[in-house]
């Protein structure tokens, strides 16, 4: 009998429909410091788009479909405003923080 497996991206979704569990997956796309930093982060936000629902999201941030497709892209360059409104609409807010400073040895 062959096993039955789901599809991690199922599981995923369901997970990211949390906000905690939907910022702690952002932030660690922010951690990305390779040249690909911000196609991660994009990546991980349509993730977390896609768990919410895209038709969904559209009508709570009051943009097209298309448009938020547009945005979250490979390619997508998102203005703030739609970012701001797209992470609201999920449940989350941009922050920033102060970057730890590294010790120096004398």
């Amino acid at each position: 009998m062959p096993k039955r497996t789901v599809p991690y991206e199922d599981i995923l979704y369901q997970d990211l429909q949390d906000p905690e569990e939907a910022a702690a997956y952002l932030n660690a796309a922010l951690e990305d410091e390779s040249e690909k930093g911000t196609e991660t982060f994009l990546l991980a936000l349509r993730d977390v788009a896609k768990a919410r629902g895209i038709g969904r999201l559209a009508r709570e941030t009051q943009l097209s479909r298309e448009s938020l497709y547009r945005t979250l892209s490979r390619k997508g360059n998102p203005r703030f405003s739609t970012l701001e409104a797209m992470l609201e609409s999920v449940g989350l807010k941009l922050t920033v923080q102060a970057k730890p400073q590294e010790t120096k040895v004398a």
